[in-house]
């Protein structure tokens, strides 16, 4: 009896995990109810863990929230294709959300611009323990990001692991470089 209803349960908790994954907010596998027990469809009210037809916001929808800076930055950056790859250095200097001379940066004027746009873009909050984030792989880039934004030191690691990691490296990613993988 034991085993039948760990069993059910365990196929239960891997639909209720399908559903959660469906893109679109698609409909739910159906599953019969253990013996004995009454599905919630039965009763009429539905259980605090039905589905619903509106969908989770994308994860590259939550900008970073910040407002404009003065766009004076002066940053260290580091961008490795992946774990054991050779990483792309370089530097960017801003003043005034304009790049200086000695900027080595793919695209120094955009992401001086994107920093004087969103100063905190390099400075994300700390993820919340109880935040829910898509688990994908965009891949395995890596980024450091160090120096000084509006008189701000930063010291930021920026990676592909998960949802909520991709949608900071996209908002960054033009601070990051043309050569930073942003998906």
């Amino acid at each position: 009896m034991r085993k039948q209803l760990s069993h059910a349960a365990l196929v239960l908790m891997v639909a209720a995990g399908l559903a959660a994954c469906t893109p679109g907010g698609g409909p739910a596998p159906t599953t019969s109810a253990p013996p004995g027990t009454e599905s919630p469809s039965a009763t009429g009210t539905p259980s605090a863990d039905a589905e619903t037809k509106t969908p989770a916001p994308s994860p590259s929808a939550a900008p970073v929230t910040s407002g404009p800076g003065q766009g004076n930055a002066e940053l260290a950056i580091s961008v490795k294709p992946s774990e054991t790859g050779t990483p792309e250095n370089f530097t960017l200097v801003c003043v005034d959300g304009a790049p200086a001379d000695e900027s080595q940066h793919p695209d120094a004027a955009a992401a001086c611009l994107a920093l004087k746009n969103n100063a905190a873009i390099l400075s994300p909050a700390p993820r919340p323990t109880d935040q829910a984030c898509t688990m994908q792989y965009g891949g395995p880039q890596q980024a450091t990001v160090t120096g000084v934004v509006d008189g701000q030191p930063v010291e930021t690691n920026f990676s592909l692991t998960d949802g909520c990691e991709i949608a900071l490296w996209n908002a960054a990613k033009d601070v990051l470089g043309s050569t930073g993988g942003a998906v």
